[in-house]
């Protein structure tokens, strides 16, 4: 299959790559399927992601109570003056709006890099939806407070309440998380790889939205702008941007990356995909060690 590769594979070198794995349990057994590889109990992010998402989160937080801030100001001091200053209230919406998205975006990126548990019901939805939960704080009071305000005429009522709708319904549209990343999720890809390969190594591209089990499938190897082929751990991966596993590895693993259908159904049945070549190499390993010990 390497003969379909056209691009350079280059290693991603982060703390994980060096020893602080970014999964627990998973033992990098070397290339090919056959090692020995327990499941991992649970995925953890690497070092670089965690302090990422840290970051993240962090100027998400801040841009959100700018957006609360704004909409204080637009509730208790222009909705107060009379006649109501129209323009500055559509700015201030405007800008509401703007702080409210780029927070969620920023927040989505955190979780990606540091997603939440499905064990804990509660802070898994309110960790994956907080972007629209603060988009609703942000926009309705706002929205409710033009409509009934008393100082403006139906005109500018329509004007400031349309505009605050369609852009408060974008901030909470754009907030919601359709495909939440979790804990599980990322365990999960993480035991297909170590079960089907033997160690936790993965393959993607700079524009590529997943990464793959090798790296001979076409789409990594489809021409880019950096023509290089991304490797290292799921965690890497996951640090990297990369949303998930591609759903076509069973086939990718198959008809590229030179495993068999049986190694690829004893991975989906939760085994260790079986080897053609390890029980032929360990006896010959074996055997000049065991002669000094016969004489």
């Amino acid at each position: 299959m390497a003969e379909q590769r056209k691009k350079k594979v280059v290693r991603v070198e982060t703390a994980a790559s060096k020893g602080a794995s970014g999964r627990q349990g998973a033992a990098g057994g070397g290339s090919g399927s056959g090692d020995a590889v327990e499941p991992a109990p649970g995925w953890t992010p690497t070092p670089e992601a965690k302090a990422k998402a840290t970051r993240f989160r962090i100027i998400a937080g801040v841009l959100w109570l700018l957006a609360i801030a704004g909409e204080a100001v637009a509730i208790f001091w222009v909705l107060r003056q009379s006649p109501v200053n129209l323009w500055l209230l559509i700015g201030l919406t405007v800008v509401i709006g703007a702080l409210a998205i780029t927070g969620s975006v920023l927040w989505k990126k955190a979780n990606r890099l540091d997603p939440a548990s499905k064990q804990d019901t509660v802070r898994f939805f309110v960790q994956n939806q907080l972007g629209a939960i603060i988009a609703v704080i942000a926009f309705l009071p706002l929205i409710v407070l033009i409509f009934t305000n008393k100082d403006m005429d139906g005109k500018q009522k329509a004007i400031a309440g349309i505009i605050a709708i369609v852009i408060g319904g974008g901030a909470v549209a754009l907030g919601v998380d359709y495909a939440p990343p979790s804990v599980e999720q990322y365990t999960e890809e993480s035991n297909i790889v170590a079960q089907l390969t033997g160690e936790d190594l993965v393959y993607w591209t700079k524009s590529g939205s997943v990464f793959h089990v090798c790296a001979d499938v076409p789409d990594v190897n489809k021409e880019s702008q950096d023509n290089q082929i991304y490797e290292g751990t799921v965690a890497e991966a996951h640090a990297a941007g990369k949303d998930r596993l591609t759903k076509r590895w069973e086939s990718e693993a198959v008809n590229y990356c030179g495993y068999t259908e049986a190694q690829v159904e004893a991975v989906k049945a939760g085994t260790d995909a079986p080897a053609s070549d390890a029980p032929a190499e360990t006896p010959a390993e074996e055997e000049p060690a065991e002669t000094p010990a016969a004489n």
